[in-house]
């Protein structure tokens, strides 16, 4: 009897999911283990994995035909080239972050339009502080948002955003492909031509061998003066180093980062210096309701795949997303 592995603790998988699970694949043997030990022994066996599943074992998993992971990104195939080349049909939980991390873009750039940044630092310093001038504080009605990347976090980001007065423009692989909210779609070959036109540059866009220092010294130069840099997406994509000059020159007006090349942040990264510049750490897809939209996505395909039907957010394991 094959193996349908849910890398989890026994206690994060209520026994209603686990008995939908049950229902849906009764001639396989359900597992739930995050147990290294335990999942190696099991390795011969695992035909479907879902949630926690270390790649260096999947791709050693001989019967492995479906992966589905439980984040959206899918950059650490750039580190297991071995699980790429494993004929496992990857797929990921695209979707689930769109509502919370959509919220969390436009939380950082209200805390930029009105100074609440700054308020909460001389808060702590028990600074009575206000702007000095009123051009200090900005509206984001009337603004150009840019989003790099137009999944579903980009659109319900664009549909704030619009809701909120602003102008959004899109860059995406196929730009013929439009979404609610976004005046112009773009191709990447048009992101130079387009940032000097945004007040907010927004980056969902995963990390992959195309993505890597997209936004690299020659873009950050590119971009209006006085403009938002915000990234959610991965932190390989941008050269911080050069985000932090322009920031510190006065260049641009400030950044919103939730990641990072390297995590955690180290300590000698002149980004923690900026007061313009918030960050935190990678947490900006959390929310209550993550498991519970992960494990709809993962039980539909679980009836697809019974079913021989084609999955949802199937990831292309060469491109990475």
């Amino acid at each position: 009897m094959s193996v349908l592995l849910l890398g989890f603790e026994p206690g994060d998988i209520g026994p209603e999911r686990a008995a939908q699970v049950e229902a849906l694949a009764p001639d396989m043997r359900v597992v739930v283990t995050r147990d290294r030990a335990a999942i190696e022994a099991l390795l011969d066996e695992v035909e479907v994995a879902a949630g926690w599943f270390p790649p260096e074992l999947a791709a050693r998993a001989p019967q492995l035909r479906w992966f589905q992971q439980w984040g959206a990104g899918a950059d650490w195939l750039l580190r297991h080239p071995e699980a790429v080349d494993h004929g496992f049909v990857l797929t990921n939980a695209s979707g689930v972050h769109a509502v919370p991390i959509s919220e969390h873009i436009i939380g950082t750039l209200l805390m930029f339009s009105r100074g609440l940044h700054l308020a909460v630092r001389a808060q702590a310093r028990r600074e009575w502080w206000r702007p000095a001038r009123r051009d200090e504080l900005f509206e984001l009605a009337g603004k150009t948002m840019l989003l790099v990347g137009v999944g579903a976090i980009g659109v319900r980001t664009a549909e704030l955003a619009v809701a909120l007065g602003m102008r959004v423009e899109g860059v995406r692989r196929d730009p013929s492909v439009g979404a609610p909210g976004v005046a112009a779609m773009y191709g990447p070959e048009r992101l130079a031509e387009r940032l000097p036109h945004a007040d907010v540059v927004v980056l969902t866009i995963p990390l992959s061998h195309a993505t890597r220092g997209m936004i690299g010294e020659a873009e950050i130069g590119a971009m209006k003066p006085g403009a938002y840099l915000v990234n959610i997406g991965r932190g390989g994509t941008v050269d911080e180093d050069a985000l932090a000059d322009a920031i510190r020159a006065g260049r641009l007006a400030g950044a919103a980062l939730d990641v990072f090349a390297e995590e955690p942040l180290p300590p000698s990264s002149p980004l923690w210096d900026l007061e313009r510049v918030i960050i935190t750490a990678h947490y900006a897809g959390n929310t209550p309701a993550y498991d519970d939209r992960a494990m709809e996505i993962f039980l539909d395909n679980l009836r697809r795949y019974r079913a021989g039907e084609p999955l949802r957010n199937v990831v292309d394991k060469r491109e990475g997303y």
